[in-house]
């Protein structure tokens, strides 16, 4: 069973559809506030950069001069409509060419997405964007309001999860932890839906074309 704490503390929320993204309910929409951010509401670069519990899921040359931080719900179909049509565009043009430096951070809208997050973080770091880009391409198969372990299961058998390491990972509580430490962390940035982006800590929402994303990071890397 999935622990309760990972029901209790947050880090399964509501579903909602805003700005062509998707949104976590308008109960969750609080101020952004405290020492994270600046004298204008905007997120501390140094507090935004700063790596949770399990550590980021990071691509890219480090010291690329663009950093781009996406909080993404797995059963989110903008986060999904971003990862097929811009996200293969960015990864050749900037992140492939140490333009870019992309995080990908978990911020689940639901059951269903807080299970898939917790197996996606509890495989091997160098498989991560096979089981992200293996839930969000497969979300009719194993999304909905009630938690399906047999099918979200399935999906992870698909990117080389055994059923063993799977139960195992569905009750690893410092994963769920951590992800709820992320989730609430994004809170406080200001994240209430996803996709939501930070592009050298400029926030963007929704599922941005090539050419909306271009346009913030061309001036910064010429």
């Amino acid at each position: 069973m999935l622990s309760r704490r990972l029901f209790s503390k947050g880090l399964v929320a509501g579903t909602g559809v805003l700005m062509a993204g998707c949104g976590t309910g308008s109960g969750e929409r609080q101020p952004p506030e405290g020492a994270l951010l600046d004298h204008d509401g905007a997120p501390v670069p140094s507090e935004l950069l700063k790596a949770g519990p399990l550590g980021d899921r990071t691509f890219g040359r480090a010291e690329a001069p663009v950093t781009i931080i996406e909080y993404a719900s797995l059963t989110c179909r903008y986060c999904r409509q971003f990862h097929m049509a811009t996200y293969p565009k960015i990864k050749r043009a900037y992140i492939d060419t140490g333009k870019v430096r992309y995080i990908i951070r978990e911020f689940p809208i639901g059951r269903s997405a807080a299970a898939a997050a917790i197996i996606n973080r509890c495989a091997p770091a160098k498989s991560y964007m096979r089981y992200y880009d293996t839930f969000l391409l497969s979300q009719k198969q194993w999304g909905g309001q009630e938690v399906r372990k047999d099918a979200i299961f399935k999906v992870a058998a698909k990117a080389g999860m055994t059923r063993g390491t799977f139960d195992k990972c569905m009750s690893n509580q410092a994963i769920i932890d951590g992800l709820m430490w992320v989730k609430e962390r994004g809170r406080k940035f200001g994240v209430a839906g996803t996709p939501t982006f930070f592009i050298n800590g400029k926030k963007m929402r929704g599922a941005l074309t090539f050419d909306q994303m271009k346009a913030l990071i061309e001036p910064q890397v010429t």
